[in-house]
């Protein structure tokens, strides 16, 4: 490439396929990442760019036991994220703590609070309460949409409600509706699908 970078790089020791910013970081521009190696211990990065903007720093290394295919970080709590993740025959997902750091980039092991345990196919991604300190995630396999409740506090998840979305669709991600809390889009083949989570039902939209 001809003329310098004006770009900030930093390097990881696997190859990654998922990135997340810190939103709750109010005083940093943070991100977390996840690597996706096979035979190897993966990690999770917490990264944080300089005051001066010229170079990102690794602000913690976490090992994380299996490949991680999303990551999605709580918006109210910077310590707080969520995998999903795959041993190679099956997929999970768990909402994870980073310990305290006390200065230490080498830090103790992650801790889980919670797994996502009641999952029926292969999870594609999960999906945090889009603003405030709700606790309440939405997770996406392909054929259901669950509605969760998550206490941070005792380390339990629960399953508050679920639908499928049929045996003909084959849903692959989502997002949440950030003018409206009550809604949720997915990705589903050809076309998405507006799920209203007060009632689970959906209309589908063809692109």
């Amino acid at each position: 490439m001809q003329g310098a970078s004006s770009g900030v790089g930093y390097g990881l020791k696997y190859q990654a396929r998922c990135i997340s910013d810190v939103r709750a970081d109010t005083d940093h521009t943070s991100f977390l990442t996840g690597t996706l190696s096979l035979k190897e211990e993966n990690e999770v990065h917490l990264i944080r760019l300089s005051s001066g903007g010229t170079e990102l720093v690794c602000e913690g290394l976490f090992s994380h036991p299996n490949e991680i295919w999303d990551l999605r970080s709580c918006p109210f709590d910077q310590r707080i994220f969520s995998t999903v993740y795959s041993s190679g025959e099956s997929f999970g997902a768990a909402v994870w703590q980073i310990p305290e750091l006390y200065g230490q980039l080498n830090s103790p092991q992650l801790e889980k609070i919670a797994s996502l345990d009641s999952l029926v196919g292969k999870i594609n991604c999960v999906l945090w309460w889009p603003s405030g300190k709700h606790e309440k995630l939405i997770s996406i396999d392909q054929e259901n949409i669950f509605s969760w409740n998550l206490d941070c506090s005792k380390k339990v998840s629960q399953v508050q409600s679920q639908e499928s979305a049929g045996m003909l669709h084959y849903l692959s991600g989502g997002a949440w509706d950030p003018h409206d809390v009550n809604a949720v889009a997915a990705t589903c083949e050809s076309s998405v699908q507006f799920w209203d989570l007060r009632t689970m039902k959906y209309v589908t939209l063809f692109i």
